[in-house]
């Protein structure tokens, strides 16, 4: 007999769990996409955007998912010969690395593996091997989603600022924005890319490209911007259809009102940062009590380097054996025991090697979350690591409520 009768919770890192109140604006007949009240919801949802961005620049909506919102960027910034510097702190970086290659661009990579941020120290080093005006753009990626690193942005910039250097600096927030502190006109980051899925509350299906005018007179100089990916049109329309590059996604323009509204409305962008620290601290807390005494720990070590949307764990050994019961694959029967018996879906081991994928597991902790729901995510993964005679540290829970009953004490 199961458990797992009831609501399931879906503690992946995106797409994160819709609010209600999200899914309820989407129950609607199709409306007028010329004129009326979603040009209105639609021209409303700008300055709230800006406000999570925390920028006076320009924002670009696509219908597409955050690796839309890579090509995007990468076609208004780069003609093919261009030279980049892309900062890799996991998987994600590599990918929109990939992307920029095939779309002609030369590639230098700064990778940290996947176990740590990228230090900005070796973005200096990188820079001086390439002294001039050779480096166009710098690509960073403030979180990490499958190794859960965060990487030190303003410290980019202000390598970039003392070196003297024009770069143009590019950030994908797909996993971070609204989760993390991102100050994107204060850290001077030229390009913002982001998606709805995850800390927007909203299905997938939109991303964003944030740009200051720095960025637009770079885009001047580009051959050959895809009209779709163009973002002149979607910031400077002669007709609304121009805003999406075609028929508007109409019910995720719903959605995401509704999501902004929660966000930047009613909680506040600084207190959903401040909420999103408390609760993986929690996490964090739980996963050092677990640690002791055995094979957990978190991937990340270094606490300043940790994303506050996304935890990935490590469990025992580094066995490839199909054996499920081997220790090498610890990660999988958690997972596995949570979905079937507590009705709590995990993240998978995502971009580690073949050998460590079933070692690892990732809880997302990202948008529409409060304690019980984090705190049942715990109590799940405690009774599995009891039910399947994993070794663990105790009191796990007790250190995860003690985070959380201290929330106020820490701002």
């Amino acid at each position: 007999m199961t458990l797992s009768q009831g609501r399931k919770t879906v503690a992946i890192p995106g797409p994160s769990i819709i609010p209600d109140r999200v899914l309820a604006a989407m129950q609607r007949p199709s409306p007028n996409i010329y004129a009326g009240e979603l040009v209105d919801i639609a021209e409303s949802l700008y300055p709230d955007l800006k406000a999570v961005a925390r920028t006076r620049g320009h924002a670009a909506i696509y219908i597409s998912n955050g690796h839309g919102a890579w090509e995007a960027a990468v076609a208004n910034l780069l003609s093919p010969g261009d030279r980049v510097i892309v900062i890799n702190a996991g998987f994600f970086g590599t990918r929109w690395g990939e992307v920029m290659t095939a779309m002609g661009a030369e590639v230098e990579r700064i990778d940290s593996g996947m176990e740590g941020s990228v230090d900005p120290e070796r973005l200096r080093a990188s820079l001086r091997r390439n002294r001039g005006p050779h480096i166009k753009a710098v690509f960073a990626t403030q979180t990490d989603t499958a190794s859960s690193a965060r990487n030190d942005i303003a410290g980019y910039r202000r390598v970039l600022d003392e070196e003297g250097h024009d770069a143009l600096l590019a950030v994908d927030c797909i996993a971070s924005l609204g989760c993390e502190p991102h100050e994107m006109d204060g850290w001077n980051v030229d390009v913002m890319v982001a998606a709805s899925q995850k800390g927007l509350m909203t299905p997938a299906g939109l991303s964003f490209v944030f740009f200051n005018d720095r960025a637009r007179t770079a885009r001047n100089q580009v051959q050959n911007v895809p009209r779709y990916w163009d973002w002149i049109p979607r910031t400077e329309p002669e007709h609304f259809y121009e805003l999406f590059g075609g028929t508007a996604p109409t019910h995720h323009l719903f959605a995401l009102r509704e999501a902004l509204d929660m966000l930047v409305h009613e909680e506040g962008i600084i207190h959903a940062w401040e909420r999103h620290e408390c609760l993986a601290k929690s996490i964090w807390a739980a996963v050092d009590h677990w640690s002791e005494g055995s094979d957990i720990g978190l991937n990340i070590t270094r606490e300043s380097s940790r994303s506050h949307a996304v935890t990935a764990i490590k469990t025992g050994g580094t066995a490839a054996s199909e054996d499920t019961s081997s220790s090498g694959r610890d990660a999988d029967r958690i997972r596995d025991w949570c979905e079937r018996e507590m009705g709590v879906t995990l993240g998978i081991g995502l971009g580690f090697s073949p050998d460590r994928t079933g070692s690892i597991f990732r809880i997302g902790h990202m948008g529409h979350l409060n304690p019980p729901m984090v705190l049942g995510t715990l109590g799940s993964v405690d009774a599995a690591l009891k039910a399947l005679g994993i070794p663990h540290g105790k009191g796990a829970l007790e250190a995860a409520a003690e985070i959380i009953a201290n929330h106020d004490h820490a701002h």
